[in-house]
C-alpha cells in the first residue's frame, strides 16, 4: 500500500509507526544486516523490515514482510517473538524536517535455505556475528538492542 508523499509525510509527523524488524538467523548463528539506502538511518547496517498497513493484520504484514524483504513468504508462526520496540529518529524518509517515530515488533527467523534478497531498502547485504554486529560502529544502535539483552548488556 503506497500513500501518496504528502499524506505519508503528514502521517510520520504526527504519529508513530508501527512496523515489523526481522531479526534473520542462519545455521552458523549468524545475523544477516543490510546496508540502507533510505533514511531513516541511511548507510547504516539494519535488519530487514518494514511497517504494518492499515486493516493489515500482524501476520499478513510479517509473510508481506518476509516475501518482500527476504525472498520468501514465512509464517509468523515459524519466528520467535524479541519483543516490542520504540526507534526514534531525528529525520524520515523524505527530509530533515521532522521526526521518525517506530513502534517496533521484533521477531526472530531461523532460516536453512539460500535467500533472494530485495535493494529497494538495502544495497548490500552482510552476515555478521552477534559480537561483531554489537563491536561495529556501523550496525545502527536500535539493531544492537535486539542482542544486548542477551549478552547481559543494558540499554542506552
Amino acid at each position: 500500500m503506497f500513500l501518496e508523499k504528502e499524506l505519508f509525510s503528514s502521517i510520520i509527523e504526527n504519529t508513530p509507526l508501527i512496523s515489523i524488524d526481522l531479526v534473520i538467523k542462519n545455521s552458523e548463528n549468524k545475523i544477516l544486516l543490510g546496508k540502507r539506502v533510505n533514511k531513516p538511518a541511511k548507510n547504516s547496517w539494519f535488519v530487514p523490515g518494514g511497517r504494518i498497513y492499515k486493516d493489515e493484520s500482524i501476520q499478513q504484514a510479517f509473510q508481506r514482510i518476509t516475501k518482500d524483504e527476504i525472498g520468501k513468504t514465512y509464517d509468523i508462526s515459524n519466528a520467535h517473538f524479541k519483543g516490542i520496540y520504540q526507534h526514534f529518529y531525528d529525520d524520515n524518509v523524505f527530509n530533515d524536517n521532522f521526526s521518525t517515530h517506530y513502534i517496533v515488533l521484533g521477531f526472530e527467523l531461523v532460516i536453512k535455505e539460500e535467500l533472494s534478497l530485495g535493494t529497494i531498502q538495502h544495497e548490500k547485504y552482510k552476515w555478521f556475528t552477534q559480537d561483531e554486529l554489537l563491536n561495529s560502529e556501523d550496525v545502527y544502535s536500535y539493531v544492537k538492542d535486539y542482542f544486548k539483552k542477551e549478552k547481559g548488556i543494558k540499554n542506552d
